[in-house]
């Protein structure tokens, strides 16, 4: 291993979150500056998802203290990757957290959401813990929303390809990863005694489709490269495709068989995507006349965004905007804010579609509409999106009998169907294409984060097929010398 020492001390790594895992990220970079002090550094800082009382247990427990970092650097808005920072800054994190534009904006509406659902949660698990006689499992909830705006505050906008001190002698650029708006890959460039060392993060890849973002984009040569790897040992059904397989699912389910269509989407991404091409396959007259429910406030706040960031987009989408300037509305779509409205939705018996978040099916609207929904034989849910182990997403697509929903035992009847073309994240090709702007040669170290073990250790060997060397799969607390 090349060591980097500077005044007897190192660079070092420490993973603190999706390593081995999907969710959490959070990985922190001690750094020593020209006087030995060492200065620590943060990229992301997500919940863990999916693990139940687990998940709570390490969303509780950073692993370091939050008042040592100096800065935070945010790679997107997705929750598993910035839902733990108005926790972060309640414990003592007060340095400058750097994002793009749009990443901050996004943030705003999605760590609110966040945290009014930590309260919700802890007023359920009081409840229930009244009614059976025990004490609650925490003393209060993970934060609140009055710890958001503080949070919020700390945010500092950084463009895309735009360099930008963050801390004294380490320089951040970020570069599109085409993953959601406002998706960054990180690149650090330190300059250090025994010269200039150069660490990329991936944070989440997105695809190499025509879809509505730009393909993620090359970066500069990396000593130290840490990368995703959800998708790395399968890749995705082509895209073309996927709107001829969802209006397929359209006709069968709502007009053939009069049911209900159940889309659990990320309100961010995915349900832009989806109602991108359900709009197109409505300029073309090919959807039938079935109403369609976006039954997130969340979705219909960051849809806005997108529509305020449309210069993020791809060139061909900007151009669908001159001829149709609501790419994401069309007639027959309502976007639902009411939870009394949303509540009307799960009494209604007549075919329809329905967008609603969570992605995992963890939180959220959907939980309620899958709980009314899941009996009936004519329904259908439609997973469009990557489920981490032990989430209600993953356990639908086991396809069981029944399921746990609100403490209730709900029997599945309606169908379970599955859409990968529609994921987010680059799959293993992608991945492969995303790396080739590297000389692996001169690549010292390559981290693989953010997947389960299979996909980590066949992205493993497709990266060592190709020249890569020193490839590690960190475990949780890890820690690393560079």
């Amino acid at each position: 291993m090349h060591l980097l020492h500077l005044r007897g001390m190192a660079i070092n790594i420490t993973f603190h979150g999706a390593a081995g895992m999907v969710t959490g990220s959070k990985h922190l970079l001690e750094i020593p500056d020209k006087n030995g002090k060492i200065m620590r550094l943060l990229l992301d800082c997500g919940m863990f998802q999916g693990e139940g009382p687990q998940s709570d247990e390490k969303n509780r427990r950073f692993g370091f203290d939050p008042k040592s970092i100096d800065a935070l650097v945010l790679s997107h808005a997705h929750i598993d990757h910035s839902g733990l920072i108005p926790r972060l800054v309640r414990e003592g994190f007060s340095g400058p957290i750097y994002a793009t534009p749009a990443t901050r904006d996004l943030c705003t509406i999605m760590l609110e959401d966040s945290a009014r659902i930590q309260e919700s949660d802890f007023e359920g698990d009081l409840r229930r813990a009244k009614k059976q006689g025990r004490a609650p499992k925490e003393v209060e909830p993970l934060y609140a929303v009055g710890d958001v705006a503080p949070a919020l505050g700390l945010i500092q906008g950084v463009d895309y390809n735009e360099p930008f001190e963050v801390l004294p002698g380490v320089k951040l650029t970020f570069t599109d990863a085409g993953h959601i708006l406002g998706s960054a890959c990180v690149h650090l460039v330190i300059e250090t005694a025994e010269g200039t060392r150069h660490i990329t993060f991936s944070g989440d890849v997105g695809r190499y489709v025509d879809r509505l973002l730009p393909d993620p984009a090359s970066f500069p040569q990396a000593d130290v490269i840490i990368c995703e790897s959800t998708y790395g040992d399968r890749d995705h059904p082509p895209v073309e495709i996927a709107r001829d397989e969802l209006l397929e699912h359209v006709r069968r389910i709502c007009v053939g068989r009069k049911g209900k269509l159940l889309i659990p989407a990320f309100s961010i991404g995915k349900t832009q995507e989806l109602l991108h091409q359900l709009n197109q396959l409505y300029n073309e007259g090919r959807l039938p006349r079935v109403p369609v429910f976006v039954d997130s406030p969340l979705s219909i706040n960051a849809t806005g965004i997108y529509r305020q960031y449309s210069n993020l987009l791809q060139d061909d989408i900007r151009k669908e905007l001159a001829a149709d300037p609501d790419l994401f509305g069309f007639r027959g779509v309502e976007f639902v804010r009411e939870a009394a409205r949303s509540k009307q939705l799960n009494e209604r018996q007549e075919p329809c579609i329905v967008i609603a978040a969570s992605g995992m099916m963890e939180a959220g609207r959907i939980r309620h509409h899958l709980k009314h929904g899941l009996p009936n034989a004519n329904n259908a849910v439609l997973i469009v999106g990557f489920s981490a182990p032990g989430t209600l997403g993953a356990e639908l697509m086991e396809r069981p009998d029944h399921v746990q929903i609100f403490g209730d035992r709900v029997t599945v009847r309606a169908e379970i169907l599955r859409m990968e073309s529609y994921s987010a994240h680059a799959d293993r090709s992608e991945l492969l294409r995303w790396m080739s702007c590297q000389d692996p040669s001169k690549v010292q170290r390559t981290f693989l984060v953010h997947g389960i073990q299979q996909s980590l250790t066949a992205l493993r060997d497709l990266y060592a097929s190709k020249g890569f060397s020193n490839i590690a799969i960190p475990r949780q607390g890890e820690r690393f010398e560079l």
